[in-house]
């Protein structure tokens, strides 16, 4: 007879063993596989993104009009396609068109910044900008607008892949949904709550924030061609880009625009363009974020400004919809995980 010896108090189990090697192994896969998805990330988030905003027609389509799974599929993939990634492709032609000139050669941009320091310098009687601070900055700004149209057409290039992640995303919606469901390591209410609140943050950043800087965009094209604004349609899509940035986001385009006008004794064009900015584009920035935005996700303002700073810098301009998409759900994981395994009393 063998004697079987008991184990020691202070030895570790084989289970425990074989439990730490394969989270070891899980997350040594994981880190490579985020690792070396970094250059495709745009085409994963936007998979995502646009099976969160296609799920319900696509459940339409299959389930009560019986439509076959691959034909639903890419109907809607052609629907999303000249609905919203046409219209982001022109607008990245127009301001790469317009932009690179000025990029190869920022003189004429140098000029214009100079002209409106000399006209506050001139009408007010302390220096509001210091000329060497504007030359550090466009030092900085310059770089990193090239950087960010470079990552903008590279994210552009993997379109054909986000597509066709898609694909197979809405093909097989029941078993990603099934699978997640059971293998998420969270009870099923909170399970429910991540897929609940993932949807939530998808339409308020995927659809609630171009919804809200296209409105903006449109409005200030308007009036700058009203206003007789150069480069009026550039103006209003850089307008509609500034729109993401909390507190003084339009501001940031149209009150240097007033002041260049001004400058040039354009004194009512650049009086128009300020009380545009100021009560039109203003107004309607706050009623499309009510009227949209809140009705979405509640997206903290220091969440958008970080995403977007990180977005855009991994990004392109796609990071603009995507990087506060990616904090939202970063801190959603947090709590998640705070309301599974943190203490009670918590």
């Amino acid at each position: 007879m063998f004697n079987i010896l008991p184990m020691k108090s202070n030895q570790i189990s084989s289970t425990k063993i074989t439990q730490i090697a394969i989270l070891g192994a899980i997350f040594i896969l994981s880190w490579l596989v985020i690792k070396e998805s970094l250059p495709y990330i745009s085409s994963i988030l936007g998979a995502v993104a646009l099976y969160e905003l296609l799920i319900q027609p696509m459940f339409h389509l299959t389930k009560i009009r019986k439509w076959p799974s691959w034909a639903a599929a890419l109907t809607l993939m052609s629907a999303s396609f000249v609905i919203m990634v046409i219209p982001f492709v022109y607008m990245t032609s127009v301001v790469v068109d317009i932009v690179g000139p000025y990029l190869d050669d920022p003189t004429p941009v140098k000029q214009a910044i100079d002209q409106i320091i000399r006209y506050l310098q001139s009408n007010f009687t302390f220096d509001i900008v210091k000329p060497e601070t504007i030359s550090k900055v466009s030092e900085e700004i310059l770089p990193m607008v090239q950087k960010t149209l470079g990552n903008t057409l590279l994210a552009l290039g993997n379109v054909f892949l986000m597509y066709l992640i898609l694909y197979f995303m809405l093909v097989k919606s029941e078993t990603i949904e099934s699978w997640l469901r059971d293998h998420l390591p969270f009870n099923k209410e909170n399970v429910e709550k991540i897929l609940s609140e993932t949807k939530n943050l998808v339409y308020s950043n995927a659809l609630g924030i171009p919804l809200v800087a296209l409105t903006q965009g449109f409005v200030a094209v308007v009036g700058y061609w009203i206003f007789g604004v150069e480069n009026f349609v550039l103006m209003g899509i850089l307008t509609a880009i500034a729109s993401v940035i909390p507190l003084v986001g339009t501001l940031v385009i149209y009150l240097p625009l007033a002041i260049y006008q001004l400058s040039f004794g354009a004194l009512w064009e650049g009086i128009g363009v300020l009380l545009w900015g100021f009560l039109v584009i203003g107004s309607v920035d706050n009623f499309a974020r009510f009227a949209i935005q809140k009705k979405m996700a509640d997206v903290h303002p220091l969440v958008t400004l970080f995403g977007v700073l990180i977005g855009v810098k991994l990004m392109g301009f796609l990071g603009i919809i995507f990087g506060p998409l990616m904090i939202s759900i970063l801190f959603l994981m947090i709590k998640i995980y705070s309301l599974e395994y943190g203490r009670s009393s918590a």
